[in-house]
């Protein structure tokens, strides 16, 4: 098999995720990381929450509101 680690990594979830808090104990958060993820989050989800809703908008619109 081509992947036979990235098989193996997810298919032992308890052994990566020990791993994983090994790496977060290792590497704390700074002071503005937090802020940091926030904003990050907040550029990738705005959008996308806008586009449904003017999807959403669009359809509402053409079923309902076009002939009055």
């Amino acid at each position: 098999m081509f992947f036979r680690k990235k098989v193996n990594r997810l298919v032992d979830i308890k052994k990566a995720e020990e791993r994983f808090q090994k790496d977060v104990e290792k590497t704390p958060l700074e002071k503005k990381d937090r802020l940091a993820m926030i904003l990050a989050a907040l550029i990738v989800f705005v959008p996308a929450f806008l586009l449904v809703l003017a999807v959403f908008g669009l359809i509402l619109y053409f079923f309902f509101f076009r002939f009055l």
